[in-house]
């Protein structure tokens, strides 16, 4: 088991309150007016101070998360899109945690007890075992509503279909299928959104939307480089910024799986 970066609970609350108090604004009005306002901002003030009290209290222990083991190297994260969405959720969320090797080639029984399915990322919660990254990131971003990470409906399914049509790409045997261009489609519109929308997809922050985008373009990059000697074109320079930037956030390479990694999990559908 490997440890994760443990961050304290009165440092979280401390930081929270500072940004609650930064983000009041008073106008310039009558007295009783002010009063009540005061009175009303003071009283939401102390029941997002409660919840941030309540939340950091509940911080002493760190989160245990079960993730994919390295195929390459002893004790090292393994390759999983999906499970670096969610400890990328912890690390932008300040969130302690514990990660849990698997060996997914010859699973535990304590693992499948957990964990039915025998599928990663699993995250303990009051107790609970929660799976699926879906669920888990909101769970986590409703619990621990700050910093807030949410992405409004309208912008969350913005880069969707880039993994599916890479996936399409990175299997397909046959240069003329179309599939090339699928992928190129999907990232020629995410090109010209993050040039009139960015540099993230909900603008100036990070969002929960980059935080599952992010490990697919970097298994995109690795793979497609990899198999097919493929890489994003220089014709969609927005699409290599937004890459860059987010490959470069401290906690996108402190949770990035092994390159090595990477191109051994996809060997099998390359293959197949």
């Amino acid at each position: 088991m490997s440890t994760a970066g443990i961050y304290s609970p009165a440092s979280i609350l401390s930081a929270s309150v500072k940004h609650l108090a930064c983000s009041t604004h008073y106008a310039r009005i009558s007295p009783i007016s002010t009063y009540r306002l005061n009175r009303s901002s003071h009283l939401q003030f102390r029941t997002k101070l409660s919840s941030i009290s309540s939340s950091a209290a509940a911080l002493s222990d760190p989160f245990e998360v079960c993730v994919k083991a390295s195929l390459t190297t002893p004790n090292k994260l393994g390759d999983c899109p999906f499970t670096q969405r969610v400890l990328l959720t912890l690390e932008e969320k300040h969130l302690p945690y514990d990660m849990k090797l698997v060996d997914l080639t010859n699973k535990p029984e304590w693992f499948l007890k957990i964990s039915p399915e025998g599928k990663v990322p699993v995250l303990k919660l009051e107790e609970k075992w929660i799976a699926d990254s879906d669920v888990i990131t909101q769970t986590l971003e409703d619990k621990y509503p700050i910093p807030p990470l949410a992405t409004p409906p309208e912008k969350a399914t913005v880069g969707s279909k880039i993994f599916s049509t890479f996936i399409g790409f990175l299997k397909s045997k046959d240069p003329n299928d179309g599939t090339e261009q699928a992928l190129l489609d999907e990232l020629a519109a995410f090109d010209a959104y993050i040039k009139d929308n960015g540099p993230f997809i909900n603008g100036k922050s990070v969002s929960a939307s980059d935080l599952s985008l992010g490990p697919k373009l970097h298994h995109l990059e690795v793979v497609l480089g990899y198999y097919k000697n493929w890489s994003v074109p220089d014709t969609l320079p927005h699409v290599k910024s937004y890459m860059k930037t987010i490959f470069s956030l401290d906690s996108f390479i402190k949770t990035r799986a092994l390159t090595e990694d990477i191109i051994e999990g996809w060997r099998s559908k390359v293959s197949g």
